[in-house]
């Protein structure tokens, strides 16, 4: 998979890329991460990207030509108007003449849908990625209504970039890629993978402080250990997350689980 990051800070990126997971699937091919900076593409000799709002106000506002040409000199140029849609796995925007530039461009703001699993799982069907990252006091508004396809934000508080939300965001769908994590269901057991927070996790020494390892887990029982696990998931879910229930894919043992807990609850 690949991912453009358009930024007025590419040296932030490298160190985390070049550690751990992101390092190792970078060097086997299986990501591709490439930085471009913005101010590459200022056409004045100061590279200046950034200006006084129009109407006044506090701050700048990042300008939107050096933007446009950055993203198109990668991508592809763009179509006038408002023809742009919201991309979609199997469509691309109108107007884009090759397959190498159709691909989602998204807008790092607090703005954005609020990220999550479900959407780090939407965004690994797509071969390609383009993210911007804002900066100052947000972007002229013309990239969002001409250039953009989609907004993304990490929650609801401001940083003072888009630069680790976009880590963030390279990072969650990686995961997703197949052969990225030694465990090839890894992903798919983490937090929030199947709507549910993870069960607990416990390694070496079996005791600690006179801490013990639940005895299930050292039974090498593998069918009870999953009923544990389940169950455990649950409960975390039901105590931290009660919201997160309303959409989980919950079976019908899920429920009778849940309603046990519930019970146990009432009655303590």
């Amino acid at each position: 998979m690949e991912f453009d990051v358009f930024t007025l800070l590419p040296e932030v990126f490298l160190p985390y890329l070049n550690s751990s997971i992101l390092h190792r699937a970078r060097q086997r091919g299986l990501i591709d991460v490439r930085i471009h900076n913005i101010r590459d593409w200022a056409a004045d000799k100061h590279h200046v990207t950034d200006d006084e709002p129009y109407g006044g106000g506090g701050g700048m506002v990042m300008k939107v030509e050096p933007v446009f040409a950055a993203v198109e000199s990668v991508l592809g140029p763009f179509p006038c108007g408002d023809d742009i849609d919201r991309l979609t796995p199997s469509r691309c925007p109108t107007g884009r003449a090759t397959p190498e530039a159709c691909c989602p461009v998204i807008l790092l703001t607090p703005q954005g849908r609020v990220f999550s699993q479900k959407i780090a799982m939407e965004l690994v069907q797509h071969p390609r990625l383009a993210l911007i990252c804002g900066r100052y006091e947000g972007v002229d508004e013309r990239i969002r209504e001409h250039l953009v396809t989609d907004e993304i934000s990490i929650g609801d508080y401001v940083l003072t970039g888009g630069e680790l939300p976009a880590l963030i965001l390279i990072d969650a769908i990686s995961r997703l890629i197949p052969g990225v994590l030694g465990d090839p269901d890894g992903a798919m057991d983490d937090s929030h993978a199947a709507g549910l927070l993870e069960y607990p996790h416990y390694t070496r020494p079996p005791e600690y402080r006179g801490w013990g390892v639940p005895e299930i887990l050292l039974s090498g029982d593998h069918a009870k250990i999953e009923k544990w696990r389940r169950e455990q998931s649950l409960r975390r879910t039901l105590k931290r997350r009660l919201d997160l229930l309303e959409s989980a894919p919950l079976s019908e043992t899920d429920r009778k689980v849940l309603k046990k807990i519930q019970e146990e609850g009432e009655n303590s």
